[in-house]
Protein backbone atom coordinates (compact mmCIF):
# COMPACT_ATOMS: atom_id res chain seq x y z
CA UNK A 1 0.00 0.00 0.00
CA UNK A 2 2.62 2.69 1.12
CA UNK A 3 4.39 2.01 -2.38
CA UNK A 4 1.04 2.40 -4.32
CA UNK A 5 0.96 5.90 -2.01
CA UNK A 6 4.57 6.53 -3.07
CA UNK A 7 4.07 6.17 -7.10
CA UNK A 8 0.86 8.16 -6.86
CA UNK A 9 2.27 11.21 -4.80
CA UNK A 10 4.96 10.76 -7.87
CA UNK A 11 2.78 10.81 -10.34
CA UNK A 12 0.56 13.52 -8.40
CA UNK A 13 3.95 15.49 -8.92
CA UNK A 14 4.76 15.11 -12.62
CA UNK A 15 1.39 16.32 -13.46
CA UNK A 16 1.33 19.24 -11.19
CA UNK A 17 4.81 20.37 -12.78
CA UNK A 18 3.13 19.76 -16.37
CA UNK A 19 0.16 21.76 -15.36
CA UNK A 20 2.80 24.69 -14.44
CA UNK A 21 5.33 24.25 -17.24
CA UNK A 22 2.42 24.05 -19.70
CA UNK A 23 1.14 27.19 -19.24
CA UNK A 24 4.64 28.52 -19.25
CA UNK A 25 5.04 27.92 -22.33
CA UNK A 26 1.52 29.13 -23.90
CA UNK A 27 2.30 32.20 -22.71
CA UNK A 28 5.91 32.32 -24.09
CA UNK A 29 4.03 31.18 -27.53
CA UNK A 30 0.84 33.60 -27.24
CA UNK A 31 1.47 37.31 -28.78
CA UNK A 32 4.18 35.67 -31.00
CA UNK A 33 5.57 36.46 -33.42
CA UNK A 34 5.21 40.38 -32.84
CA UNK A 35 4.15 42.63 -35.62
CA UNK A 36 8.03 43.62 -36.17
CA UNK A 37 11.24 41.94 -35.35
CA UNK A 38 14.35 42.97 -35.60
CA UNK A 39 17.50 41.21 -36.85
CA UNK A 40 20.67 43.15 -35.76
CA UNK A 41 23.47 43.10 -38.31
CA UNK A 42 26.62 44.11 -36.63
CA UNK A 43 28.00 45.46 -39.97
CA UNK A 44 27.28 47.86 -42.25
CA UNK A 45 24.78 47.33 -45.32
CA UNK A 46 25.92 46.15 -48.19
CA UNK A 47 28.41 43.50 -46.95
CA UNK A 48 28.06 39.50 -47.12
CA UNK A 49 25.77 39.14 -43.87
CA UNK A 50 23.71 41.32 -45.54
CA UNK A 51 23.62 39.61 -48.49
CA UNK A 52 22.47 36.80 -46.92
CA UNK A 53 20.29 37.97 -43.65
CA UNK A 54 17.45 40.00 -46.30
CA UNK A 55 16.55 37.51 -48.53
CA UNK A 56 16.17 35.29 -45.44
CA UNK A 57 14.14 37.21 -43.33
CA UNK A 58 11.83 38.54 -46.05
CA UNK A 59 11.01 34.79 -46.51
CA UNK A 60 11.02 34.17 -42.61
CA UNK A 61 8.72 37.12 -42.09
CA UNK A 62 6.53 35.97 -45.13
CA UNK A 63 6.04 32.62 -43.46
CA UNK A 64 5.78 34.21 -39.87
CA UNK A 65 3.37 36.77 -41.45
CA UNK A 66 5.27 39.73 -40.04
CA UNK A 67 7.60 42.09 -40.63
CA UNK A 68 11.54 41.31 -39.95
CA UNK A 69 13.58 44.36 -39.98
CA UNK A 70 17.39 44.17 -40.30
CA UNK A 71 19.15 46.82 -38.46
CA UNK A 72 22.86 47.33 -39.45
CA UNK A 73 24.75 48.70 -36.79
CA UNK A 74 28.82 48.67 -37.95
CA UNK A 75 31.82 49.01 -36.28
CA UNK A 76 34.97 47.25 -34.73
CA UNK A 77 34.95 44.05 -36.54
CA UNK A 78 31.29 43.25 -36.05
CA UNK A 79 31.53 43.81 -31.95
CA UNK A 80 29.76 47.22 -31.53
CA UNK A 81 26.27 45.27 -33.08
CA UNK A 82 26.81 42.46 -30.69
CA UNK A 83 27.53 44.58 -27.81
CA UNK A 84 23.97 46.06 -28.25
CA UNK A 85 22.22 43.08 -29.28
CA UNK A 86 23.64 41.84 -25.75
CA UNK A 87 21.99 43.54 -23.79
CA UNK A 88 18.34 43.67 -25.95
CA UNK A 89 15.43 42.13 -23.97
CA UNK A 90 15.02 37.86 -24.55
CA UNK A 91 11.70 38.84 -25.73
CA UNK A 92 11.45 37.35 -29.09
CA UNK A 93 11.48 40.79 -30.50
CA UNK A 94 14.88 41.00 -31.42
CA UNK A 95 17.34 38.30 -32.93
CA UNK A 96 21.36 38.40 -33.74
CA UNK A 97 22.55 37.80 -37.42
CA UNK A 98 26.42 37.66 -37.27
CA UNK A 99 29.17 35.71 -38.98
CA UNK A 100 32.48 33.75 -37.88
CA UNK A 101 34.57 37.28 -37.46
CA UNK A 102 32.72 36.67 -33.75
CA UNK A 103 34.51 33.81 -32.88
CA UNK A 104 37.74 35.32 -33.88
CA UNK A 105 37.01 38.29 -31.48
CA UNK A 106 37.50 37.31 -28.11
CA UNK A 107 41.01 36.67 -28.84
CA UNK A 108 41.48 40.26 -30.14
CA UNK A 109 39.55 42.20 -28.46
CA UNK A 110 40.05 41.84 -24.49
CA UNK A 111 37.66 43.90 -23.08
CA UNK A 112 34.24 42.90 -24.92
CA UNK A 113 31.39 43.63 -22.77
CA UNK A 114 29.34 40.77 -23.92
CA UNK A 115 30.68 37.03 -24.36
CA UNK A 116 29.18 34.78 -27.62
CA UNK A 117 28.02 31.76 -25.76
CA UNK A 118 27.10 33.45 -22.81
CA UNK A 119 24.90 36.05 -24.13
CA UNK A 120 23.57 34.59 -27.33
CA UNK A 121 21.69 31.43 -27.90
CA UNK A 122 22.65 29.72 -31.27
CA UNK A 123 19.75 29.06 -33.84
CA UNK A 124 21.60 27.98 -36.62
CA UNK A 125 24.21 28.51 -39.86
CA UNK A 126 22.41 30.46 -42.75
CA UNK A 127 25.02 30.55 -45.07
CA UNK A 128 28.81 29.18 -45.92
CA UNK A 129 31.20 30.95 -48.36
CA UNK A 130 34.66 30.16 -49.34
CA UNK A 131 37.37 32.16 -49.17
CA UNK A 132 39.05 33.77 -52.28
CA UNK A 133 42.68 35.86 -52.53
CA UNK A 134 40.86 38.56 -54.89
CA UNK A 135 43.29 41.51 -56.19
CA UNK A 136 42.90 44.80 -58.30
CA UNK A 137 44.56 43.62 -61.73
CA UNK A 138 45.35 47.52 -62.02
CA UNK A 139 47.12 47.48 -58.77
CA UNK A 140 48.82 43.78 -59.00
CA UNK A 141 49.65 42.50 -62.28
CA UNK A 142 50.05 38.74 -61.53
CA UNK A 143 48.28 36.68 -63.41
CA UNK A 144 48.43 33.77 -61.49
CA UNK A 145 49.07 32.94 -57.58
CA UNK A 146 52.98 31.87 -58.71
CA UNK A 147 53.43 35.56 -59.65
CA UNK A 148 51.57 36.83 -56.89
CA UNK A 149 53.26 34.83 -54.53
CA UNK A 150 56.94 36.16 -56.26
CA UNK A 151 55.77 39.87 -56.28
CA UNK A 152 54.75 39.79 -52.42
CA UNK A 153 57.91 38.24 -51.17
CA UNK A 154 59.73 40.75 -53.35
CA UNK A 155 58.05 43.28 -51.84
CA UNK A 156 57.57 42.96 -48.10
CA UNK A 157 55.32 45.55 -46.71
CA UNK A 158 54.52 46.86 -49.83
CA UNK A 159 51.37 44.83 -50.58
CA UNK A 160 48.38 45.93 -48.29
CA UNK A 161 45.10 44.05 -47.94
CA UNK A 162 41.25 45.35 -47.46
CA UNK A 163 39.58 43.76 -44.53
CA UNK A 164 35.73 44.38 -43.20
CA UNK A 165 37.49 45.09 -39.82
CA UNK A 166 39.77 43.95 -37.11
CA UNK A 167 39.30 40.60 -36.20
CA UNK A 168 37.17 39.52 -38.47
CA UNK A 169 37.59 36.69 -40.78
CA UNK A 170 39.18 38.64 -44.02
CA UNK A 171 41.43 40.13 -41.19
CA UNK A 172 42.07 36.49 -39.91
CA UNK A 173 42.56 34.71 -42.95
CA UNK A 174 45.47 37.44 -44.12
CA UNK A 175 46.65 36.43 -40.70
CA UNK A 176 46.88 33.04 -41.41
CA UNK A 177 48.66 33.42 -45.38
CA UNK A 178 51.43 35.17 -43.59
CA UNK A 179 51.98 32.68 -41.25
CA UNK A 180 51.77 29.65 -44.12
CA UNK A 181 54.06 31.33 -46.45
CA UNK A 182 56.01 33.68 -44.49
CA UNK A 183 55.10 37.09 -46.61
CA UNK A 184 55.06 40.54 -44.99
CA UNK A 185 51.95 42.22 -46.39
CA UNK A 186 49.82 45.52 -45.01
CA UNK A 187 46.50 44.97 -43.32
CA UNK A 188 43.98 47.68 -44.13
CA UNK A 189 40.92 47.65 -41.70
CA UNK A 190 37.48 48.93 -42.93
CA UNK A 191 34.21 49.43 -41.08
CA UNK A 192 32.50 46.29 -43.21
CA UNK A 193 32.80 43.97 -46.22
CA UNK A 194 30.95 46.62 -48.41
CA UNK A 195 33.34 49.39 -47.94
CA UNK A 196 36.63 47.19 -47.87
CA UNK A 197 35.24 45.75 -51.69
CA UNK A 198 34.45 49.60 -52.88
CA UNK A 199 38.18 50.76 -51.94
CA UNK A 200 39.85 47.35 -53.68
CA UNK A 201 37.37 48.07 -57.08
CA UNK A 202 38.70 51.59 -56.61
CA UNK A 203 41.83 50.88 -56.37
CA UNK A 204 42.61 51.98 -52.78
CA UNK A 205 43.89 48.86 -51.93
CA UNK A 206 45.82 46.56 -53.56
CA UNK A 207 43.93 42.89 -52.48
CA UNK A 208 41.55 41.18 -50.41
CA UNK A 209 41.07 37.80 -48.88
CA UNK A 210 36.95 38.17 -49.72
CA UNK A 211 34.14 35.65 -49.12
CA UNK A 212 33.91 34.41 -52.33
CA UNK A 213 30.15 35.64 -52.41
CA UNK A 214 31.03 39.49 -52.79
CA UNK A 215 34.13 38.66 -55.14
CA UNK A 216 32.45 36.49 -57.19
CA UNK A 217 30.59 38.74 -59.83
CA UNK A 218 33.89 40.85 -59.74
CA UNK A 219 35.95 37.99 -60.73
CA UNK A 220 33.71 37.02 -63.90
CA UNK A 221 33.62 40.60 -64.65
CA UNK A 222 37.26 40.88 -64.62
CA UNK A 223 37.34 44.22 -62.16
CA UNK A 224 38.93 41.21 -59.77
CA UNK A 225 41.71 38.31 -60.36
CA UNK A 226 40.80 35.57 -58.28
CA UNK A 227 43.79 33.46 -57.40
CA UNK A 228 42.97 30.47 -55.17
CA UNK A 229 40.56 29.51 -52.92
CA UNK A 230 40.27 28.71 -49.18
CA UNK A 231 39.34 25.03 -49.66
CA UNK A 232 39.87 21.53 -50.14
CA UNK A 233 38.41 21.47 -53.16
CA UNK A 234 37.86 23.47 -56.14
CA UNK A 235 34.70 25.83 -56.88
CA UNK A 236 32.48 24.18 -59.55
CA UNK A 237 31.83 27.81 -60.73
CA UNK A 238 35.77 28.77 -61.22
CA UNK A 239 36.97 25.47 -62.21
CA UNK A 240 40.40 26.24 -63.02
CA UNK A 241 40.98 28.13 -59.45
CA UNK A 242 43.32 26.46 -57.38
CA UNK A 243 42.98 24.97 -54.48
CA UNK A 244 44.87 26.25 -50.70
CA UNK A 245 46.76 22.76 -51.22
CA UNK A 246 47.40 23.22 -54.65
CA UNK A 247 49.30 26.22 -54.27
CA UNK A 248 51.13 24.77 -51.25
CA UNK A 249 49.29 26.12 -48.01
CA UNK A 250 47.26 23.00 -46.95
CA UNK A 251 46.49 24.67 -43.56
CA UNK A 252 44.77 27.94 -45.14
CA UNK A 253 41.48 26.47 -44.95
CA UNK A 254 39.09 29.43 -44.09
CA UNK A 255 35.44 29.93 -44.79
CA UNK A 256 33.25 32.75 -44.19
CA UNK A 257 29.77 31.59 -42.75
CA UNK A 258 27.16 33.74 -40.92
CA UNK A 259 24.66 32.74 -37.93
CA UNK A 260 21.52 33.61 -36.37
CA UNK A 261 21.50 33.94 -33.10
CA UNK A 262 18.35 34.70 -30.64
CA UNK A 263 19.22 36.82 -27.29
CA UNK A 264 20.54 34.52 -24.20
CA UNK A 265 16.91 34.01 -22.10
CA UNK A 266 14.51 34.10 -24.89
CA UNK A 267 11.85 31.72 -24.33
CA UNK A 268 12.80 28.12 -25.55
CA UNK A 269 9.48 27.94 -27.65
CA UNK A 270 10.31 30.98 -29.83
CA UNK A 271 13.96 29.82 -30.04
CA UNK A 272 12.58 26.81 -31.50
CA UNK A 273 9.62 27.96 -34.03
CA UNK A 274 12.38 30.71 -35.44
CA UNK A 275 14.77 27.69 -35.95
CA UNK A 276 12.06 25.81 -37.74
CA UNK A 277 11.39 28.75 -40.11
CA UNK A 278 14.50 29.43 -41.06
CA UNK A 279 14.77 25.87 -41.59
CA UNK A 280 12.03 26.01 -43.78
CA UNK A 281 12.82 29.35 -45.29
CA UNK A 282 16.31 27.66 -46.54
CA UNK A 283 14.93 25.30 -48.13
CA UNK A 284 12.62 27.84 -50.41
CA UNK A 285 14.07 27.24 -53.86
CA UNK A 286 14.21 31.04 -54.48
CA UNK A 287 16.51 31.44 -51.47
CA UNK A 288 18.60 28.09 -52.78
CA UNK A 289 18.98 30.01 -56.20
CA UNK A 290 20.42 33.09 -54.55
CA UNK A 291 22.57 31.08 -52.39
CA UNK A 292 23.96 29.19 -55.38
CA UNK A 293 24.93 32.96 -56.97
CA UNK A 294 26.59 33.63 -53.99
CA UNK A 295 28.84 30.43 -54.63
CA UNK A 296 27.33 29.84 -50.56
CA UNK A 297 26.40 26.19 -48.70
CA UNK A 298 22.91 26.71 -47.63
CA UNK A 299 22.69 26.32 -43.54
CA UNK A 300 20.26 24.92 -41.42
CA UNK A 301 22.52 22.90 -39.10
CA UNK A 302 20.53 22.07 -35.87
CA UNK A 303 21.02 24.10 -32.73
CA UNK A 304 23.44 21.38 -31.47
CA UNK A 305 25.64 21.27 -34.42
CA UNK A 306 25.81 25.34 -34.84
CA UNK A 307 27.18 25.59 -30.82
CA UNK A 308 30.00 23.04 -31.59
CA UNK A 309 30.91 24.79 -34.89
CA UNK A 310 31.46 28.26 -32.69
CA UNK A 311 33.35 26.42 -30.34
CA UNK A 312 35.52 24.97 -32.74
CA UNK A 313 36.13 27.90 -34.86
CA UNK A 314 36.77 30.17 -31.64
CA UNK A 315 39.46 27.42 -30.35
CA UNK A 316 40.64 27.71 -33.74
CA UNK A 317 41.23 31.65 -34.49
CA UNK A 318 43.21 31.57 -30.74
CA UNK A 319 45.64 29.33 -31.46
CA UNK A 320 46.01 31.60 -35.00
CA UNK A 321 45.91 35.00 -33.30
CA UNK A 322 48.17 33.81 -30.64
CA UNK A 323 50.92 32.24 -33.59
CA UNK A 324 50.50 35.41 -35.65
CA UNK A 325 51.22 37.60 -32.69
CA UNK A 326 47.65 39.72 -34.28
CA UNK A 327 47.64 43.47 -32.20
CA UNK A 328 44.36 45.71 -32.58
CA UNK A 329 45.35 48.41 -35.56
Amino acid sequence: MSSFKTSRRSALKLGLAASLVTPAIARAQQGWPPQTITWVNPFPAGGGTDVFARPLAAQVGDQLGCQIIIDNKGGAGGTVGASQAAKMKPDGSVFFVGAIHHTIAPSIYKNLDYDLEKNFEPITMIALVPQVISINPNKIAAKNYAEFLAYVKANPNKVNYASAGAGTAHHLAGELFKLETKTEIVHVPYRGAGPAMQDLLAGNADMMFDGMGTSATQIKAGKLRGLAVATSQRVPEFPDMPTAAEIGVPNWLVSTWYGLWAIKGTPEPIVKRMYDEVVKALANPRLQAIWKDQLAQVGGESQADFAKRIRAEIEKWQKVVAAAGVKLD
